[in-house]
């Protein structure tokens, strides 16, 4: 059994990655672990994720009441204990701001094109959750139709947020919803990305079955019925025509690459 000690530390070097790989900014992001039945791992608020060290990490109930350490829980822990109360299954939660994906969020689109098999394999599509304000209840509510069967969401105008059988495993995860998310953003600049055929997606999605992956089924979910929110109801981006959707693609490109030369 890997110890408490581990976990934490387990937590910082996952937050030095995705501090360092430009998923977080400043004191952005936040990340859990769940130890057992009723105690959770969670980072400190109003800390830099690329800057932790142990005694910063939260123990917590399910209730979000302070079991052992010093420093202020996140302010989003409702996010994560939500999820936990919710799938018996995950171990752990990521949330961060990874600049690709979050420009899908911040344009009102779900991560729904079928374009790359490791994409189809660990994701399916990633759907889109409507506005919420951070560290209220308003984000929680809105994942709950989609968490059944995802393991990664884009959050309105806000973020992502993968969870996984273990801190890495959702780490990989977010990884892989940031380049699903670049590689769909650059490709529509070349004229439109090249669908994989339903055919083809049930063959990687039988793949997956086979590797034994875990965590919710990727399958081309239903959407919530109607009078769900709107924003989760349009994976086709509601009324952002293809013109508009390519001049926010070009800026996010040149703000990264910007960014990036800095």
């Amino acid at each position: 059994m890997v110890s408490e000690f581990q976990l934490k530390r387990d937590i910082i070097e996952v937050g030095r990655r995705i501090y360092n790989r430009g998923y977080v900014a400043a004191n952005d992001g936040n990340i859990s672990i769940r130890i057992d039945d009723n105690r959770v791992l969670c980072t400190p608020t109003g800390v830099s994720k690329g800057f932790m060290t142990p005694d910063m990490i939260s123990t917590v109930d399910l209730d979000g009441n302070v079991i052992s350490g010093t420093w202020k829980p996140s302010s989003e822990l409702k996010m994560h204990l939500a999820v936990y109360k919710a799938r018996e299954d995950v171990r752990s939660v990521v949330h961060a701001h990874p600049p690709y994906a979050t420009a899908y969020a911040v344009a009102g689109y779900a991560l729904k094109e079928a374009i790359m098999p490791e994409v189809i394999i660990s994701l399916g599509w990633v759907p889109l959750t409507r506005y919420g304000t951070p560290s209220t209840e308003e984000i929680p509510e809105a994942i709950m139709p989609y968490l059944p069967c995802h393991d990664a969401f884009l959050l309105e105008n806000h973020g992502a947020l993968t969870v996984g059988t273990d801190v890495y495993n959702a780490m990989f995860k977010m990884e892989t919803l940031e380049m699903g998310a670049q590689i769909g953003l650059l490709s529509r600049l070349l004229g439109g990305a090249q669908q994989i055929s339903p055919e083809n997606v049930e063959r990687l999605l039988e793949v997956r079955r086979n590797l034994g992956v875990a965590g919710g089924h990727p399958a081309m979910c239903e959407l919530p019925e109607a009078g769900s929110p709107p924003a989760a109801a349009q994976p086709d981006g509601g009324n952002t025509d293809e013109a508009r959707l390519k001049a926010i693609i070009t800026q996010v490109v040149k703000e990264v690459l910007a960014e990036q030369r800095r």
